[in-house]
């Protein structure tokens, strides 16, 4: 048998290289409208590593290999936002997310209405990546998380986040009980731990 084209460079089974915490460029898959399990307007957005960024098209390799029939857009990447708050009004991250994307591509601007959703895909967006503890299925897990979005011109400069921790894993310190993963925290970010099928199939 000859070596086989490519053979050094290939990733074998069972090996993993984590995303790289920090800042990284990146570009918009999908982005739909939904709601939550109480009702509240919600975007989801799908996204992967530019192919300007550290870690090119790191969640679309890894959406190619999963071999599972009914195989899903990463978890990893997918944000759940909340569109309004609790008083009815724009919430924080909702606007840091249509912002970001505006200042990330000269010309932009968005389209409100039907074409909402459509006008993200392709679209350029940085985010900022840090370790987030989770507990799950009755164990501990670090995980590396979107913590939030930023600008492009931000991505170079951001500063790794310090360590954060999950409902769960807050309520798992204080003994308390599982949480409802349905509804997103106070961030208005939702934290859906992997293996919990929340996630939208990729279109």
């Amino acid at each position: 048998m000859q070596k086989p084209t490519n053979y050094d460079e290939t990733q074998a089974g069972g090996e993993f290289t984590p995303v790289e915490l920090g800042g990284h460029k990146m570009v918009i898959k999908q982005v739909n409208e939904t709601k939550s399990k109480t009702g509240k307007d919600m975007i989801v957005v799908l996204f992967d590593f530019a192919d300007d960024d550290k870690q090119p098209g790191y969640f679309m390799e890894q959406f190619q290999n999963d071999i599972r029939p009914d195989k899903k857009w990463p978890n990893q990447a997918i944000q759940y936002i909340l569109v309004y708050d609790n008083d009815g009004k724009c919430t924080r991250n909702f606007k840091t997310f249509t912002t970001c994307v505006e200042h990330s591509n000269a010309g932009f601007s968005v389209q409100w209405g039907d074409k909402f959703c459509q006008c993200f895909k392709g679209k350029k967006i940085g985010g900022v990546f840090g370790e987030q503890m989770d507990y799950y299925n009755g164990e501990e897990k670090k995980k590396r998380v979107l913590r939030w979005f930023v600008s492009l011109d931000r991505v170079a400069d951001a500063a790794i986040p310090d360590m954060s921790e999950t409902k769960a894993y807050k309520e798992y310190k204080q003994g308390g009980s599982m949480p409802n993963y349905g509804e997103p925290g106070s961030d208005g970010f939702m934290n859906i731990p992997d293996g919990i099928d929340e996630e939208l199939p990729f279109n």
